[in-house]
């Protein structure tokens, strides 16, 4: 990708390196264990009651009180990150008017290991996640290591992921994403997985329609960009992460859809650049 030509955005966080809860409260070791024993009482995550004692007032109801900083300005990893990011909100922000709305953009944060969010306490081990209730997305960019171990290296694969789960957000500010969470609420496991399955094959098609517009008017994209994408969209579908953990394959239990289905909605979003086709809801685009 020529991604050294953009932008930069002002939108990230960096809280790499900082420690869950902003160390607002120190406990000792038998309060630890008093802790440890009331979640067990409860049933509730440790790190959750953790949060509870140590958490101060923050935005968006998020309740970490860690102080975020930019990144450094001679990392070349946040520089990419950031680069991503400005180009999504360009593109988002073009496309919104033609559905009679306008794009508000997210903040990005970059975290190592764990990370509070408006949606609770959270390992690196889940991926890059977005949270609706504080609109920001969330990256350990040690997943990007994961994606070369998959066998979908490259900048386009990265910036897939980052484009991904910008996809989230703009399902959440269509307003499909509240829709779509109120019907699992009321849906029996299989029927959820499969409203899940289809939330995500629809932000691999909006990240298509990001890459759509980033090679049509900013000509960011070089020859071999696409594959990378497609590879990466691949290699984390859930018919081949269930292969590589020996597990068998079990499409009623997928969350995200498989190996095909996610590289054909990312092409798309690729080809299209249309929002309307990127309906991953219908039966048939579900087959």
């Amino acid at each position: 990708m020529l991604w050294r030509k953009g932008r930069q955005s002002d939108n990230v966080e960096d809280r790499r390196g900082m420690r869950i809860g902003g160390g607002s409260i120190k406990l000792s070791g038998g309060m630890l264990v008093v802790v440890m024993l009331i979640s067990i009482a409860l049933g509730k995550n440790p790190l959750e009651l953790l949060a509870l004692l140590s958490q101060e007032p923050g935005v968006n109801g998020s309740t970490t009180s860690v102080t975020s900083r930019p990144p450094p300005a001679n990392d070349e990893a946040a520089q990419f990150v950031s680069t991503i990011l400005a180009d999504t909100e360009d593109t988002w922000t073009a496309v919104f008017p033609r559905i009679g709305k306008q794009y508000q953009v997210p903040k990005l944060v970059l975290f190592t290991d764990e990370v509070s969010s408006a949606c609770g306490y959270t390992s690196s081990a889940t991926g890059p996640f977005y949270c609706p209730g504080d609109q920001k997305v969330y990256l350990d960019l040690g997943f990007f290591r994961e994606l070369d171990r998959l066998g979908a290296p490259g900048d386009f694969a990265q910036a897939y992921v980052i484009g991904h789960e910008v996809g989230h957000h703009v399902q959440n500010l269509l307003g499909i994403a509240g829709k779509v969470h109120e019907l699992q609420s009321h849906s029996p496991t299989a029927q959820a997985n499969a409203l899940s399955v289809s939330m995500e094959l629809q932000a691999d098609c909006f990240a298509g329609i990001w890459a759509h517009y980033a090679d049509k008017y900013r000509n960011l994209l070089e020859p071999g960009d696409i594959d990378e994408g497609l590879r990466a969209a691949s290699a984390i579908g859930d018919d081949r992460l269930s292969k590589r953990a020996g597990k068998s394959i079990s499409p009623e239990s997928f969350t995200h859809g498989s190996s095909e289905q996610r590289a054909f909605w990312l092409r798309k979003g690729l080809q299209t650049g249309d929002i309307a086709a990127c309906n991953t809801f219908s039966a048939k685009a579900r087959k």
